[in-house]
């Protein structure tokens, strides 16, 4: 066999994974919102002998699927058939803002209704069990939805999910009439903080934010320059006083207990942009609740970490839905 190279990895299942290519036999299209909104789509289907199931994930606050085409192939190359999408208002599914680079949206409400769309009709598309993986801000709003009741999966898995945010000790019933003051003050869609000197080009420090793999880092610039549709930098005032206005609401008495599904968190206790407090606190108010806890060798993205990190993680989430989905015959 051939060595690996540059962007060349082995998935696992004795093939190569080029993180710069749409995976062969991918199909990429759009699926359409009840209100016309086109969402960008990525369906893969299940490779092997045996199917396992169907999973959709969902990606981060400024995402795109492309940083995630290794673990998508992975997943295929496990047997589930599997399926990812842009959040209305990023990367190829339009903007929500006043310019290309701020990310906003007036309620994450809307994100959840797109998301529950998406969810009814991609389930009565595919074959189950079914999963559900997110991250980040996907998984704060996957969450959120099927504590809902909008989406049930078969089990759920969230990626260092975003519930609770920096600074963390500045509660957040102090912070959310702060922030919402200063929304007030001037258009909502404006950026809420500096992003770099070039609109567009993310900051030179911003990979110790993510991930310590400088390669898969320089995966994700790649496609934004050869898809700059996929650039995306600050979140709005409005985004973030919405933000903190949802956190709130999964830390409601009673609003996590609801979630009767089992659900695995991965997290990390140095994670610049998410608290890993807020983490711990959701995983033991879960009925069936999962933690999975990294330290310092990893950062934010944790599917995208050096192969090290990446490996135990993939290997926690084989386990977990070996366990809740049934084990691979």
């Amino acid at each position: 066999m051939t060595p690996f190279s540059g962007t060349d990895q082995a998935d696992g299942a004795g093939s190569a994974i080029n993180r710069r290519a749409i995976p062969c036999g991918a199909r990429e299209s759009m699926w359409h919102t009840a209100d016309g909104h086109a969402i960008r789509r990525i369906d893969l289907a299940a490779g092997g002998p045996t199917l396992r199931g169907s999973l959709l994930f969902m990606p981060g606050r400024g995402d795109a699927y492309e940083k995630y085409l290794e673990a998508l192939a992975y997943w295929s190359a496990r047997g589930w058939s599997v399926t990812a999408a842009d959040w209305r208002g990023q990367a190829g599914s339009g903007r929500l803002g006043l310019d290309p680079w701020t990310g906003h949206v007036d309620d994450f409400a809307i994100w959840v209704d797109d998301l529950a769309a998406l969810w009814r009709d991609w389930k009565a598309q595919t074959p189950g069990p079914h999963v559900l993986i997110a991250h980040s801000m996907g998984g704060h709003l996957a969450l959120r939805a099927v504590a809902e009741g909008r989406a049930n999966p078969d089990a759920l898995v969230l990626s260092a999910p975003m519930l609770g945010i920096h600074p963390a000790w500045l509660p957040l019933w102090l912070l959310h009439p702060l922030v919402r003051l200063v929304r007030a003050l001037g258009d909502p869609r404006r950026p809420a903080w500096k992003w770099s000197e070039k609109p567009g080009s993310p900051p030179e420090n911003r990979i110790a934010l993510l991930t310590h793999d400088q390669a898969r880092y320089d995966d994700e610039l790649w496609w934004r320059e050869h898809r700059p549709e996929l650039a995306m930098g600050p979140g709005s005032w409005g985004w973030l006083e919405r933000a903190i206005a949802s956190t709130r609401g999964l830390n409601r008495r009673g609003f996590l207990e609801r979630v009767q599904v089992p659900v695995q968190i991965i997290g990390t206790t140095h994670d610049r942009l998410v608290t890993w407090g807020a983490i711990v606190r959701a995983a033991e108010r879960l009925p069936q609740g999962e933690l999975v806890r990294f330290g310092s060798e990893a950062r934010h993205e944790v599917l995208r970490e050096a192969d090290g990190v990446r490996r135990r993680v993939l290997d926690a989430i084989d386990g977990f839905l070996d366990r809740t989905c049934g084990r691979a015959s």
